[in-house]
Protein backbone atom coordinates (compact mmCIF):
# COMPACT_ATOMS: atom_id res chain seq x y z
CA UNK A 1 0.00 0.00 0.00
CA UNK A 2 1.64 3.72 -1.12
CA UNK A 3 2.43 5.65 2.14
CA UNK A 4 0.22 7.59 3.39
CA UNK A 5 0.52 11.45 4.22
CA UNK A 6 -1.67 11.66 7.52
CA UNK A 7 0.56 12.11 10.43
CA UNK A 8 1.43 9.42 12.49
CA UNK A 9 0.39 6.52 10.40
CA UNK A 10 2.69 3.52 9.29
CA UNK A 11 3.01 2.79 5.74
CA UNK A 12 2.26 -1.05 6.51
CA UNK A 13 -1.39 -0.06 8.06
CA UNK A 14 -4.50 0.81 7.05
CA UNK A 15 -4.64 4.50 6.96
CA UNK A 16 -6.33 6.15 10.36
CA UNK A 17 -8.39 9.71 10.77
CA UNK A 18 -6.60 12.40 11.37
CA UNK A 19 -8.03 15.89 11.47
CA UNK A 20 -8.15 17.58 7.77
CA UNK A 21 -5.75 14.63 7.01
CA UNK A 22 -5.57 13.21 3.71
CA UNK A 23 -4.71 9.40 2.35
CA UNK A 24 -2.88 9.13 -0.69
CA UNK A 25 -4.75 7.33 -3.69
CA UNK A 26 -4.54 3.69 -4.18
CA UNK A 27 -6.46 3.38 -7.54
CA UNK A 28 -8.48 5.19 -9.76
CA UNK A 29 -11.23 5.67 -7.77
CA UNK A 30 -13.49 8.72 -6.62
CA UNK A 31 -11.97 11.28 -3.98
CA UNK A 32 -13.79 11.63 -1.07
CA UNK A 33 -14.17 14.35 1.78
CA UNK A 34 -15.30 13.01 5.38
CA UNK A 35 -17.22 15.36 7.66
CA UNK A 36 -17.29 13.91 10.73
CA UNK A 37 -16.41 14.74 14.09
CA UNK A 38 -16.17 11.64 15.88
CA UNK A 39 -12.73 9.85 15.78
CA UNK A 40 -14.00 6.54 16.04
CA UNK A 41 -16.52 6.75 13.65
CA UNK A 42 -13.55 8.71 11.38
CA UNK A 43 -11.14 5.67 11.78
CA UNK A 44 -13.98 3.17 10.53
CA UNK A 45 -15.33 4.95 7.51
CA UNK A 46 -11.87 5.55 6.28
CA UNK A 47 -11.09 1.65 6.57
CA UNK A 48 -14.38 1.10 5.00
CA UNK A 49 -13.55 3.54 2.25
CA UNK A 50 -10.09 2.24 1.35
CA UNK A 51 -11.33 -1.21 1.32
CA UNK A 52 -13.61 -0.24 -1.45
CA UNK A 53 -11.46 1.51 -3.52
CA UNK A 54 -11.70 5.16 -2.74
CA UNK A 55 -8.63 7.05 -4.15
CA UNK A 56 -8.35 9.05 -1.21
CA UNK A 57 -9.65 10.54 2.23
CA UNK A 58 -9.92 14.23 3.10
CA UNK A 59 -11.09 14.70 6.99
CA UNK A 60 -12.80 17.49 8.39
CA UNK A 61 -14.62 17.54 12.19
CA UNK A 62 -17.35 20.25 11.43
CA UNK A 63 -18.56 22.56 8.44
CA UNK A 64 -15.95 25.34 8.61
CA UNK A 65 -12.58 22.66 8.45
CA UNK A 66 -14.69 21.07 5.56
CA UNK A 67 -14.97 24.15 3.65
CA UNK A 68 -11.68 24.94 4.07
CA UNK A 69 -10.90 21.45 2.76
CA UNK A 70 -13.33 22.77 -0.45
CA UNK A 71 -10.77 25.71 -0.85
CA UNK A 72 -7.54 23.76 -0.38
CA UNK A 73 -8.57 21.17 -3.13
CA UNK A 74 -9.81 23.44 -6.67
CA UNK A 75 -9.76 20.20 -8.17
CA UNK A 76 -13.12 18.96 -6.15
CA UNK A 77 -13.95 15.56 -4.63
CA UNK A 78 -16.36 12.61 -6.23
CA UNK A 79 -18.19 12.16 -3.22
CA UNK A 80 -18.86 14.35 0.25
CA UNK A 81 -20.10 12.20 3.19
CA UNK A 82 -21.39 14.32 5.57
CA UNK A 83 -22.47 14.20 9.57
CA UNK A 84 -25.82 15.52 10.55
CA UNK A 85 -24.97 16.64 14.55
CA UNK A 86 -21.47 18.22 14.67
CA UNK A 87 -20.20 21.19 16.81
CA UNK A 88 -19.53 24.47 14.78
CA UNK A 89 -20.94 24.02 11.55
CA UNK A 90 -23.36 21.62 12.16
CA UNK A 91 -24.80 19.44 8.51
CA UNK A 92 -27.55 20.99 7.67
CA UNK A 93 -25.60 24.67 7.77
CA UNK A 94 -22.59 22.68 5.87
CA UNK A 95 -25.44 21.47 2.99
CA UNK A 96 -26.67 25.23 2.55
CA UNK A 97 -23.30 26.28 2.23
CA UNK A 98 -22.45 23.84 -0.40
CA UNK A 99 -25.44 24.18 -2.17
CA UNK A 100 -24.96 28.15 -1.88
CA UNK A 101 -20.84 27.45 -3.64
CA UNK A 102 -22.86 25.28 -6.35
CA UNK A 103 -20.91 22.41 -5.58
CA UNK A 104 -20.98 19.46 -7.86
CA UNK A 105 -20.17 16.22 -5.95
CA UNK A 106 -22.51 13.43 -4.95
CA UNK A 107 -22.86 13.76 -1.38
CA UNK A 108 -24.14 11.10 1.19
CA UNK A 109 -25.42 11.71 4.67
CA UNK A 110 -25.07 10.04 7.76
CA UNK A 111 -26.68 10.39 11.11
CA UNK A 112 -27.69 8.59 14.33
CA UNK A 113 -30.74 11.13 14.52
CA UNK A 114 -34.33 9.73 13.86
CA UNK A 115 -34.85 8.14 10.78
CA UNK A 116 -37.94 10.22 10.30
CA UNK A 117 -35.52 13.10 9.75
CA UNK A 118 -33.55 11.39 7.00
CA UNK A 119 -36.18 12.37 4.23
CA UNK A 120 -36.30 15.69 5.20
CA UNK A 121 -32.64 15.88 4.97
CA UNK A 122 -32.85 14.54 1.41
CA UNK A 123 -35.33 17.13 0.49
CA UNK A 124 -33.36 19.63 1.79
CA UNK A 125 -29.92 18.79 -0.26
CA UNK A 126 -32.54 18.56 -3.50
CA UNK A 127 -33.61 22.23 -2.71
CA UNK A 128 -30.16 23.27 -2.30
CA UNK A 129 -29.48 21.68 -6.27
CA UNK A 130 -27.41 19.41 -4.25
CA UNK A 131 -27.04 15.57 -5.92
CA UNK A 132 -27.65 13.21 -2.48
CA UNK A 133 -26.82 9.80 -3.37
CA UNK A 134 -28.26 8.77 0.40
CA UNK A 135 -29.35 9.14 3.59
CA UNK A 136 -28.17 6.95 5.79
CA UNK A 137 -28.24 5.83 9.44
CA UNK A 138 -25.21 4.98 11.14
CA UNK A 139 -23.74 2.99 11.45
CA UNK A 140 -22.95 2.66 8.27
CA UNK A 141 -22.03 -0.92 6.85
CA UNK A 142 -19.12 -1.23 4.74
CA UNK A 143 -21.49 -2.57 2.35
CA UNK A 144 -22.95 0.46 1.94
CA UNK A 145 -19.91 2.34 1.61
CA UNK A 146 -19.00 0.17 -1.16
CA UNK A 147 -22.52 0.47 -2.78
CA UNK A 148 -22.22 4.46 -2.70
CA UNK A 149 -19.05 4.55 -4.13
CA UNK A 150 -20.10 2.64 -7.26
CA UNK A 151 -22.82 5.27 -7.92
CA UNK A 152 -20.00 8.25 -7.50
CA UNK A 153 -19.34 8.91 -11.80
CA UNK A 154 -15.64 7.13 -13.01
CA UNK A 155 -14.11 9.83 -14.51
CA UNK A 156 -12.71 11.07 -11.30
CA UNK A 157 -13.63 14.37 -8.91
CA UNK A 158 -16.36 16.19 -9.83
CA UNK A 159 -15.21 19.83 -9.80
CA UNK A 160 -16.80 22.62 -8.24
CA UNK A 161 -18.91 23.96 -10.54
CA UNK A 162 -17.87 27.96 -11.13
CA UNK A 163 -20.25 30.44 -9.65
CA UNK A 164 -23.28 30.87 -12.12
CA UNK A 165 -22.72 34.43 -14.25
CA UNK A 166 -24.44 37.50 -13.05
CA UNK A 167 -27.58 38.14 -15.24
CA UNK A 168 -27.01 40.20 -18.34
CA UNK A 169 -31.14 41.43 -17.88
CA UNK A 170 -31.04 44.52 -15.65
CA UNK A 171 -33.35 44.88 -12.48
CA UNK A 172 -36.60 46.17 -13.59
CA UNK A 173 -38.56 48.83 -12.00
CA UNK A 174 -42.10 48.75 -11.22
CA UNK A 175 -42.71 51.84 -13.83
CA UNK A 176 -40.84 50.09 -16.47
CA UNK A 177 -43.12 46.78 -15.86
CA UNK A 178 -46.28 48.17 -15.77
CA UNK A 179 -45.52 50.12 -18.94
CA UNK A 180 -44.38 46.57 -20.45
CA UNK A 181 -47.67 45.42 -19.47
CA UNK A 182 -49.70 48.44 -20.90
CA UNK A 183 -47.55 48.06 -24.41
CA UNK A 184 -48.73 44.55 -24.78
CA UNK A 185 -45.31 43.11 -24.36
CA UNK A 186 -46.65 40.54 -21.75
CA UNK A 187 -48.21 37.08 -22.93
CA UNK A 188 -49.72 34.01 -21.79
CA UNK A 189 -48.07 30.47 -22.50
CA UNK A 190 -50.01 27.58 -21.43
CA UNK A 191 -49.32 24.08 -20.13
CA UNK A 192 -50.85 21.18 -21.11
CA UNK A 193 -53.28 19.38 -18.11
CA UNK A 194 -53.87 16.39 -19.85
CA UNK A 195 -56.02 13.34 -18.55
CA UNK A 196 -54.76 10.12 -17.17
CA UNK A 197 -57.80 8.19 -17.73
CA UNK A 198 -57.90 9.26 -21.36
CA UNK A 199 -54.33 10.68 -22.54
CA UNK A 200 -56.49 13.94 -23.47
CA UNK A 201 -55.73 17.84 -23.29
CA UNK A 202 -58.13 18.56 -21.02
CA UNK A 203 -57.44 22.48 -19.99
CA UNK A 204 -54.20 24.54 -20.03
CA UNK A 205 -52.99 26.61 -17.33
CA UNK A 206 -51.71 30.03 -18.09
CA UNK A 207 -48.76 31.67 -17.63
CA UNK A 208 -47.34 35.35 -17.92
CA UNK A 209 -44.57 36.21 -19.53
CA UNK A 210 -42.50 38.89 -21.00
CA UNK A 211 -41.85 39.15 -23.98
CA UNK A 212 -39.34 42.67 -23.64
CA UNK A 213 -37.94 43.76 -26.81
CA UNK A 214 -34.52 44.09 -25.83
CA UNK A 215 -33.96 40.87 -23.62
CA UNK A 216 -36.57 38.51 -24.98
CA UNK A 217 -38.46 36.06 -23.43
CA UNK A 218 -38.19 37.14 -19.61
CA UNK A 219 -40.02 34.24 -17.23
CA UNK A 220 -41.65 35.71 -13.59
CA UNK A 221 -39.00 35.08 -11.06
CA UNK A 222 -36.90 37.06 -10.88
CA UNK A 223 -37.82 39.44 -13.33
CA UNK A 224 -41.52 40.66 -12.61
CA UNK A 225 -43.80 39.18 -10.30
CA UNK A 226 -41.93 39.70 -6.57
CA UNK A 227 -41.43 43.41 -7.89
CA UNK A 228 -45.29 43.31 -8.69
CA UNK A 229 -46.05 41.95 -5.46
CA UNK A 230 -43.92 43.86 -3.30
CA UNK A 231 -45.33 47.18 -5.21
CA UNK A 232 -49.79 45.91 -4.43
CA UNK A 233 -49.41 46.21 -8.07
CA UNK A 234 -50.60 42.66 -9.22
CA UNK A 235 -53.52 43.36 -10.24
CA UNK A 236 -52.80 44.59 -13.93
CA UNK A 237 -50.66 41.36 -14.60
CA UNK A 238 -53.24 39.59 -13.38
CA UNK A 239 -56.00 41.29 -15.66
CA UNK A 240 -54.05 40.77 -18.30
CA UNK A 241 -53.95 37.44 -18.08
CA UNK A 242 -57.04 36.94 -17.42
CA UNK A 243 -58.21 38.73 -20.92
CA UNK A 244 -55.39 37.07 -22.79
CA UNK A 245 -56.43 33.06 -21.27
CA UNK A 246 -59.98 34.12 -22.15
CA UNK A 247 -59.26 35.02 -25.81
CA UNK A 248 -57.18 31.80 -26.10
CA UNK A 249 -59.51 29.86 -24.80
CA UNK A 250 -62.43 31.10 -27.21
CA UNK A 251 -60.24 30.59 -30.14
CA UNK A 252 -59.56 26.90 -29.05
CA UNK A 253 -63.11 26.05 -28.66
CA UNK A 254 -63.83 27.87 -32.66
CA UNK A 255 -61.24 25.45 -33.77
CA UNK A 256 -62.74 22.65 -32.24
CA UNK A 257 -61.31 21.96 -28.84
CA UNK A 258 -63.31 22.66 -25.96
CA UNK A 259 -60.59 23.06 -23.35
CA UNK A 260 -60.57 24.49 -20.17
CA UNK A 261 -57.95 27.32 -19.01
CA UNK A 262 -56.75 28.32 -16.05
CA UNK A 263 -55.23 31.18 -14.46
CA UNK A 264 -53.21 31.87 -10.84
CA UNK A 265 -55.33 34.77 -8.57
CA UNK A 266 -52.72 36.67 -5.93
CA UNK A 267 -53.08 37.05 -2.72
CA UNK A 268 -53.12 40.78 -3.11
CA UNK A 269 -56.33 40.97 -5.17
CA UNK A 270 -58.48 38.53 -3.08
CA UNK A 271 -58.59 42.01 -0.97
CA UNK A 272 -60.18 43.46 -3.41
CA UNK A 273 -64.07 43.54 -2.35
CA UNK A 274 -65.09 43.70 -6.31
CA UNK A 275 -62.47 41.41 -7.76
CA UNK A 276 -65.58 38.59 -8.58
CA UNK A 277 -67.56 41.23 -10.58
CA UNK A 278 -64.48 43.06 -12.19
CA UNK A 279 -62.94 39.32 -13.09
CA UNK A 280 -66.75 37.78 -14.24
CA UNK A 281 -66.54 41.07 -16.22
CA UNK A 282 -63.48 40.57 -17.87
CA UNK A 283 -64.18 37.24 -18.71
CA UNK A 284 -67.47 37.62 -20.74
CA UNK A 285 -66.01 40.69 -22.40
CA UNK A 286 -63.42 38.45 -24.07
CA UNK A 287 -66.05 36.12 -25.13
CA UNK A 288 -65.58 33.58 -22.69
CA UNK A 289 -68.32 31.95 -20.13
CA UNK A 290 -66.96 31.41 -16.92
CA UNK A 291 -67.38 27.96 -16.36
CA UNK A 292 -64.55 27.76 -19.39
CA UNK A 293 -61.96 29.00 -16.61
CA UNK A 294 -60.58 28.14 -13.43
CA UNK A 295 -59.13 30.26 -10.77
CA UNK A 296 -55.86 28.91 -8.88
CA UNK A 297 -55.33 30.08 -5.61
CA UNK A 298 -52.44 29.28 -2.88
CA UNK A 299 -53.65 27.63 0.58
CA UNK A 300 -51.80 30.86 1.43
CA UNK A 301 -53.53 32.84 -0.14
CA UNK A 302 -57.10 31.18 0.71
CA UNK A 303 -55.87 31.70 4.37
CA UNK A 304 -54.95 35.07 4.41
CA UNK A 305 -57.92 37.76 5.73
CA UNK A 306 -60.53 35.43 5.30
CA UNK A 307 -63.55 36.95 5.11
CA UNK A 308 -62.93 38.90 2.34
CA UNK A 309 -60.97 35.94 0.05
CA UNK A 310 -64.37 33.98 1.44
CA UNK A 311 -66.75 37.04 -0.09
CA UNK A 312 -64.54 36.89 -3.30
CA UNK A 313 -64.41 32.61 -3.80
CA UNK A 314 -68.14 32.35 -3.11
CA UNK A 315 -69.07 35.08 -5.77
CA UNK A 316 -66.52 33.55 -8.35
CA UNK A 317 -68.15 30.20 -7.50
CA UNK A 318 -71.49 31.66 -8.14
CA UNK A 319 -70.92 32.73 -11.26
CA UNK A 320 -69.82 29.71 -12.74
CA UNK A 321 -65.88 29.88 -12.62
CA UNK A 322 -64.21 26.92 -10.81
CA UNK A 323 -62.25 27.08 -8.26
CA UNK A 324 -58.35 25.31 -7.67
CA UNK A 325 -56.53 25.17 -4.57
CA UNK A 326 -52.99 25.52 -5.79
CA UNK A 327 -49.80 23.59 -4.52
CA UNK A 328 -51.78 21.39 -1.62
CA UNK A 329 -49.97 20.17 1.82
CA UNK A 330 -47.62 23.30 1.83
CA UNK A 331 -49.61 25.21 3.70
CA UNK A 332 -50.42 25.15 7.20
CA UNK A 333 -54.75 24.95 7.01
CA UNK A 334 -55.17 22.43 4.13
CA UNK A 335 -57.68 20.95 5.35
CA UNK A 336 -59.67 23.60 7.21
CA UNK A 337 -59.85 25.74 3.38
CA UNK A 338 -61.00 22.64 1.73
CA UNK A 339 -63.60 22.47 4.32
CA UNK A 340 -64.67 25.96 3.79
CA UNK A 341 -64.20 27.49 -0.07
CA UNK A 342 -66.23 25.52 -2.50
CA UNK A 343 -63.25 24.44 -4.55
CA UNK A 344 -63.62 22.25 -7.42
CA UNK A 345 -60.17 21.10 -8.36
CA UNK A 346 -57.22 20.23 -5.78
CA UNK A 347 -53.47 20.59 -7.40
CA UNK A 348 -50.41 18.47 -5.66
CA UNK A 349 -47.77 20.44 -5.11
CA UNK A 350 -44.74 19.36 -7.79
CA UNK A 351 -42.51 19.18 -4.82
CA UNK A 352 -43.87 15.96 -3.40
CA UNK A 353 -44.42 14.60 -6.93
CA UNK A 354 -40.99 14.72 -7.81
CA UNK A 355 -40.21 12.92 -4.75
CA UNK A 356 -42.47 10.50 -4.52
CA UNK A 357 -40.53 7.63 -6.29
CA UNK A 358 -38.23 8.51 -3.80
CA UNK A 359 -39.83 9.58 -0.16
CA UNK A 360 -41.96 7.33 1.23
CA UNK A 361 -43.55 10.12 2.69
CA UNK A 362 -43.68 12.37 -0.77
CA UNK A 363 -45.60 8.77 -1.68
CA UNK A 364 -48.14 9.17 0.97
CA UNK A 365 -48.76 12.77 0.73
CA UNK A 366 -49.45 11.94 -2.58
CA UNK A 367 -51.74 8.98 -2.63
CA UNK A 368 -53.63 10.91 0.47
CA UNK A 369 -54.46 14.24 -1.57
CA UNK A 370 -55.31 11.97 -4.45
CA UNK A 371 -58.36 10.53 -1.79
CA UNK A 372 -59.17 13.19 -0.34
CA UNK A 373 -60.01 14.69 -3.44
CA UNK A 374 -61.79 12.10 -3.93
CA UNK A 375 -63.51 11.66 -1.22
CA UNK A 376 -64.58 15.57 -1.58
CA UNK A 377 -65.77 14.82 -5.05
CA UNK A 378 -62.68 17.33 -6.58
CA UNK A 379 -60.83 16.88 -9.79
CA UNK A 380 -57.20 15.76 -8.39
CA UNK A 381 -54.16 17.50 -10.29
CA UNK A 382 -50.55 16.25 -9.85
CA UNK A 383 -47.91 18.98 -11.31
CA UNK A 384 -44.26 18.44 -11.92
CA UNK A 385 -44.70 15.43 -13.98
CA UNK A 386 -41.43 14.08 -15.64
CA UNK A 387 -41.49 10.71 -16.34
CA UNK A 388 -42.99 7.61 -17.57
CA UNK A 389 -42.66 6.50 -14.14
CA UNK A 390 -44.76 9.49 -12.86
CA UNK A 391 -47.55 8.67 -14.78
CA UNK A 392 -47.63 5.29 -14.47
CA UNK A 393 -47.78 5.82 -10.53
CA UNK A 394 -50.51 8.45 -10.72
CA UNK A 395 -52.83 6.72 -12.99
CA UNK A 396 -52.77 3.56 -10.48
CA UNK A 397 -53.19 5.99 -7.60
CA UNK A 398 -56.67 6.88 -9.38
CA UNK A 399 -54.93 10.54 -9.85
CA UNK A 400 -57.95 12.44 -12.71
CA UNK A 401 -55.38 15.42 -14.27
CA UNK A 402 -51.18 15.12 -14.89
CA UNK A 403 -49.38 18.16 -15.80
CA UNK A 404 -45.57 19.05 -16.39
CA UNK A 405 -42.54 18.67 -18.71
CA UNK A 406 -43.42 15.06 -19.70
CA UNK A 407 -46.45 16.28 -21.42
CA UNK A 408 -45.00 19.47 -22.39
CA UNK A 409 -43.03 22.62 -20.91
CA UNK A 410 -45.26 26.53 -20.96
CA UNK A 411 -45.35 26.93 -24.26
CA UNK A 412 -46.25 30.37 -26.19
CA UNK A 413 -49.26 30.55 -28.25
CA UNK A 414 -48.83 28.97 -31.08
CA UNK A 415 -46.28 26.21 -30.37
CA UNK A 416 -49.67 25.28 -27.85
CA UNK A 417 -51.79 25.65 -30.64
CA UNK A 418 -49.44 23.51 -32.38
CA UNK A 419 -50.13 20.85 -29.35
CA UNK A 420 -53.70 20.82 -29.85
CA UNK A 421 -53.51 20.05 -33.83
CA UNK A 422 -50.91 17.28 -32.38
CA UNK A 423 -53.12 15.53 -30.24
CA UNK A 424 -56.55 15.71 -32.63
CA UNK A 425 -54.43 13.66 -35.38
CA UNK A 426 -53.25 11.20 -32.77
CA UNK A 427 -49.43 12.19 -33.02
CA UNK A 428 -48.67 14.14 -29.84
CA UNK A 429 -45.55 13.00 -28.33
CA UNK A 430 -46.81 11.51 -24.98
CA UNK A 431 -49.39 9.31 -27.11
CA UNK A 432 -46.27 7.33 -29.65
Amino acid sequence: MPKSTCPNSEPSRVPQACRDGEVEPVAAAPSVLVVEDDPFQGRLMARQLMAAGAASVTFADDGHAALAALDRRPEGFGLIICDLDMPGMDGPALIRHLGERNVDAALAVVSGSDPALLGAVEAMCRAFGLRPLGVLPKPVESGTIAELLSRVPPDGPVKTAPRRAASTVPAFGIDAILDGIRAGQFEAHFQPKVSLSTGRIEAAEALARWRHPEHGVLSPYPHFLPVLEGAGQMDELTFEMLRLAARACRAWHESGHELHVAVNLSLTSLRDGGLADRIAGSVTDAGLEPRWMTLEITETAAAADVGMALENLLRLRMRGFGLSIDDFGTGYASMEQLGRVAFTELKIDRGFVVDMHERPEASAIVGSSIEVARRLGLTSVAEGVETPGDVATLRDSNCDIAQGYFFAPPLAPESFRQQLAGFSEGTASWQQ
